[in-house]
């Protein structure tokens, strides 16, 4: 799975490195300046260019050396003003004053920044955490099947938003859950986990995927029903109107441990899963009948239904959300998920999520609208 990591001992040592390298370039300046500085003849005063050295020092430094490249400045235009034209006129003094003034609020930048930094690694880290307690990354395999999952965040500094997966055993076979919920932000990740939460728990309580999707789509009611009663008045964390329109798309898949019984899929309003194969087109497996998302089955008619479909060993089921088939390039034309994935269908699950991954950012120019969500599997 594409997570966001925190950074390694490693990359920050290499960053302290960096810094300390770096560091010649303000101090060449200082030297460069204060000579021709005092070569110069006694109406060119080069004192004031000076304060480049700490504002570049911030730029790739914290306070302290940053700090101690304005005292080397404020040194050198001490210096200057000794050995041209003399330290005590009122030129020299107002420079001095003046760079000290700066040197100091550059380095309190520095420290607000740095402040800002840490703050920013600790909810990154908290949102590390979450992400590892919602969206476990799946294992490598699971029975006879051999699994990989993608995850790409739209939002910047996001690692979970409204795509969901999920993969569990039952008896038999291999259950696995994808799905998109609608909206963003906070509701879409307390959503997520809700969804997820659920089929952890009820995955082994119903051995059909209708009745699955009906207790699925019940339990997200009633979490929905207890937002209305905390905020359905339209003053509390959730106005009523948002609420009525939350749902989420789905697609449960069991996958039987006998290679010879067919795949069962129950759609719930999902984009349907590719069938992948080498040397042969890619599939849809697009259902009979299409149930409506989770959260909508109180509506008159709804019944959720599943279909059967022949996966023969050797080929892919390629799960994924409308974030990947509704990407865009620059020219709106959208991602051609089946033509490119084509061309991966003789690949391992990680290694065809991995051809994915480059390929769908390289289409949209690094940068997606939406998240994005897949899931590979394969018979091992």
């Amino acid at each position: 799975m594409t997570v966001h990591g925190r950074r390694r001992p490693g990359a920050l040592s290499g960053d302290w490195q960096r810094a300390h390298a770096l560091v010649v370039i303000p101090l060449g300046l200082i030297v460069l300046i204060s000579v021709i500085d005092i070569a110069s003849p006694d109406t060119i005063h080069l004192g004031p260019l000076l304060v480049v050295a700490p504002a570049i020092t911030a730029s790739f430094a914290g306070p302290r050396l940053t700090g101690l490249i304005g005292a080397l400045a404020v040194a050198a235009q001490v210096f200057i003003g000794i050995f041209h034209g003399g330290l005590f006129t009122t030129n020299h003094e107002t420079q001095i004053i003046a760079l000290v003034l700066v040197s100091t609020l550059i380095v309190l930048y520095c420290r607000v920044r740095e402040h800002r930094g840490r703050e920013l690694t600790r909810v990154r880290s908290v949102s590390e955490t979450v992400q590892r307690v919602l969206l476990r990354p799946l294992p490598e395999r699971l029975g006879p099947l051999r699994l990989a999952a993608l995850y790409l965040a739209a939002e910047d500094e996001a690692l979970l938003g409204g795509d969901l997966y999920a993969a569990t055993r039952v008896p038999g076979a291999t259950r696995v859950l994808i799905g998109d919920v609608r909206g963003k932000g906070l509701p879409a990740v307390e959503d997520t986990g809700q969804v997820l939460g659920a089929f952890r728990v009820l995955a082994h309580h119903h051995d059909g995927l209708p009745e699955l999707a009906t207790a699925l789509d019940a339990a997200f009611r009633r979490h929905l029903a207890e937002e209305t009663a905390c905020g359905g008045d339209g003053t509390g964390p959730e106005a009523a109107d948002d609420i009525v329109e939350r749902f989420v798309t789905v697609i449960l898949a069991d996958l039987p441990d006998d290679p010879a019984q067919p795949v069962l899929i129950a759609n719930c309003g999902h984009p349907p899963p590719l069938l992948l194969a080498p040397g042969r087109p890619v599939r849809e497996l697009d259902p009979a009948a299409e149930a409506p998302p989770i959260g909508l089955g109180a509506l008159p008619g709804v019944r959720y239904r599943q279909d059967a479909f022949t996966v023969a060993p050797g080929e892919t089921l390629l799960l994924h959300t409308d974030g990947v088939t509704e990407a865009r390039d620059g020219r709106r034309s959208f991602y051609p998920l089946a033509e490119r994935a084509a061309g991966w269908a003789g690949a391992d699950p990680a290694d065809l999520l991995d051809h994915l991954r480059r390929d769908l950012l390289a289409y949209v120019g690094g940068r997606l609208k939406d998240d994005a969500a897949a899931v590979a599997v394969k018979r091992a």
